[in-house]
């Protein structure tokens, strides 16, 4: 696309930038994305707009909204070209024109969000190595990721078989998913102990959501408790947040790169608060987030590829060029220590 664009000169003279994912090409006319939600210019994960302007250190965009924003690189360096998007991605998203390449990764659900992003128009793209034909296509758009497994569920105990017949959806699995983990959540928050019923019901929710997708329950709990509030919205059957990121927990499951990224994006966010909180003297719920971030780099002994992959990205996490150790074991000791001096390093 871009290319294209510079063919009818419809851009203006590049500007190479040093952002977040490396060197990039920037010029007046270029579509950009934001990657990062930051409140003091308006924006968050998945912004798009238009650069006005462009120097070495500073870029002026017109966000799709029709606000203007201009920033110095230095500050806020999480863009990225905006012509493509992964599904994941443009959710949320609103434009005037759509081209979606299906795969057939596709779902029902990731096909809705797709084809639903447009003002105007949308085009649906697909490989003959992909599909035989528009009928496969279909097949693959429409489809209930579990329904193809559904009978591997008949297997299941007499006690965890009647909520698996008639095959149940995603939609479903997910709804009442969210209203035995809020009931239990209930019972734990007055003290009292899970009922066998809850327990029963529970472990034959957790095997529906499993035969649907491999690991789903495990996904869908892990979006849970990245927001509480997920639960009661699935609970009432709103589950297009509770799905959209048990989608991405399946994604960094499976893409060390995926991991990468959002280890990146969490780890920055938790730092901004930590800062803050210090400022402001709330030592203790600094102390709180500090411990998360131990938490999360301590995480990364148990998945080498994604510490790998960050031995590339230390400028974003704080460290230095050079380590004499891990990229874990450098980010809970940077942490570490600043909470033990009371000092928040780097400031």
């Amino acid at each position: 696309m871009r290319e294209r664009l510079r063919a009818r000169d419809a851009l203006g003279d590049d500007v190479a930038i040093g952002v977040e994912r490396g060197e990039r090409s920037f010029a007046r006319g270029d579509r950009v994305m934001f990657l990062r939600n930051e409140r003091s210019l308006g924006v968050k994960n998945g912004t798009l707009g238009e650069v006005r302007s462009a120097t070495s250190t500073r870029l002026a965009v017109l966000l799709d909204d029709g606000r203007s924003v201009a920033f110095d690189v230095k500050d806020y360096a999480a863009i990225d070209h905006g012509y493509a998007a992964t599904v994941h991605k443009a959710q949320g998203m609103t434009v005037d024109r759509v081209h979606v390449l299906a795969t057939p990764g596709l779902d029902r659900h990731a096909a809705y969000v797709a084809l639903s992003r447009h003002r105007d128009n949308v085009e649906l793209h697909y490989g003959r190595d992909d599909f035989a034909d528009r009928r496969k296509l279909a097949q693959v758009l429409s489809r209930e990721r579990g329904r193809d497994m559904a009978g591997d569920f008949l297997r299941a105990p007499e006690a965890e078989l009647r909520p698996a017949s008639p095959p149940v959806t995603l939609d479903a699995a997910v709804a009442r998913h969210g209203r035995i983990v809020q009931s239990m959540r209930f019972a734990n928050s007055i003290g009292e102990p899970y009922t066998p019923d809850q327990r029963a019901e529970l472990t034959a929710s957790r095997a529906i959501l499993d035969a649907i997708q491999p690991y789903g329950a495990r996904d869908l709990e892990s979006a849970f408790a990245s927001d509480h509030s997920m639960i009661g919205e699935a609970a009432k059957g709103r589950v297009v947040n509770a799905v959209r990121v048990m989608q991405l927990e399946r994604e960094m499951r499976l893409n060390p790169d995926v991991r990468a990224d959002v280890f990146v994006q969490r780890w920055q966010s938790l730092d901004r608060q930590r800062r803050i909180l210090l400022r402001d003297r709330e030592d203790s719920r600094a102390g709180t987030v500090a411990d998360r971030m131990i938490g999360m780099a301590k995480s990364l002994e148990r998945d080498p590829q994604v510490e790998s992959i960050l031995r590339n990205r230390m400028a974003q996490l704080g460290l230095p060029p050079t380590l004499d150790r891990g990229v874990g074991q450098s980010l809970a000791n940077m942490i570490g220590k600043g909470r033990s001096r009371g000092l928040d390093i780097g400031m």
